[in-house]
């Protein structure tokens, strides 16, 4: 697969979202938990999800992923307990889609990195993936992930 990638302007975004860490082994099972603790505190909160739900990747030791698990939302809301009130950055950033399973995102952070360094721009070091349709509804081959990698001024 060939991905398209290129760099947009995005406003910052208010986050809620619980920062732990996990084994790749463990990933969706800490991605499930962590998304469902969220969504009823922002239903709690009477607030309104504005995009996908997320995870910021801080480091890539796949034995102990540092993440970040969460949804934009409308407005600012406090956090509690191990959910945190943040947000996602604005500024330039480098971003593509990648189609397909889960499991052969690898790729896409290949040709995005890859892009990055021929365009000579210079990630921050924080990965977002966008998860922009519902595993449980929709065929591996067709899952739609926006990666997206901030850039350094």
């Amino acid at each position: 697969m060939s991905y398209q990638c290129n760099v947009k302007e995005q406003s910052c975004q208010p986050t809620l979202a619980i920062r732990t860490r996990t084994s790749v082994e463990d990933l969706s099972q800490v991605l499930g938990q962590a998304y469902g603790s969220v969504a009823q505190y922002v239903g709690e909160q009477g607030g309104q999800f504005a995009g996908p739900p997320y995870v910021a990747y801080y480091n890539d030791d796949m034995e102990d992923l540092d993440i970040e698990i969460g949804f934009p939302v409308a407005r600012e809301l406090p956090g509690r307990g191990e959910i945190q009130a943040g947000e996602i950055p604005g500024g330039r950033a480098a971003i593509c889609i990648h189609v397909g399973p889960y499991g052969k995102i690898d790729r896409a952070y290949e040709a995005l990195s890859q892009w990055m360094e021929e365009s000579d721009l210079k990630p921050t070091g924080v990965a977002y993936e966008f998860y922009l349709n519902d595993p449980e509804e929709t065929p591996p081959e067709q899952l739609m992930t926006q990666i997206v990698f901030p850039l350094k001024e």
